[in-house]
C-alpha cells in the first residue's frame, strides 16, 4: 500500500498481488487521527497489506521542513496501530507526476484536483515497486 498524507486528504494506492503495478484506490479525507489511523488499518485489513509505503515530502535540496514532520509524525503513530511494517520513500515531484499524468489521460481539471492524492499515493508506490530487487 501507498500513502500520501497531506493535511486535508491521504491518497491510498495498492499494488497488484505480484507487486508489479501500483494503481490509485482512494482518497481519504483528513480528520482526526484516531479515525484516519482506523480508516488505514480498515483498508489494510480489507485488502491484506503486508507493507506500507509512505510519501516523505522532502524539500528539493533534500532537506526536511514542516510537512515532512507532519508526515513523519502521523507515521509514527500509524506504525503503532498496524500490523504491516511501514517505509519512507521520498516523494518529491510526485504531485507533479500525477497532475501530469491525469492531463495526458485527458481528464477534466475538476476530477484531477481530487484524484491527484490517490495518483501521487501509486506513484510513490510505483517507485518503491520499481526499485525492489528482482522487480
Amino acid at each position: 500500500m501507498g500513502l500520501d498524507i497531506g493535511d486535508r486528504w491521504i491518497g491510498v494506492a495498492l499494488s497488484d498481488p505480484s507487486g508489479i503495478l501500483a494503481s490509485p484506490l482512494t482518497i481519504l479525507r483528513r480528520s482526526e487521527d484516531l479515525t484516519d489511523l482506523k480508516a488505514i488499518n480498515n483498508l489494510i485489513d480489507e485488502h491484506g497489506v503486508g507493507r506500507v509505503i509512505v510519501g516523505l515530502p522532502r524539500s528539493m535540496d533534500g532537506s526536511l521542513g514542516r510537512q515532512a514532520e507532519k508526515v513523519k509524525d502521523f507515521t509514527g503513530k500509524l506504525s503503532g496501530h498496524i500490523q504491516p511494517p511501514v517505509e519512507f520513500r521520498d516523494e518529491r515531484l510526485t504531485t507533479v507526476s500525477a497532475r501530469r499524468l491525469m492531463r495526458e489521460a485527458g481528464a477534466k481539471k475538476s476530477k484531477r484536483s481530487r484524484r491527484d492524492d490517490a495518483i501521487a499515493a501509486a506513484v510513490i508506490l510505483q517507485g518503491f515497486l520499481d526499485e525492489k530487487p528482482g522487480g
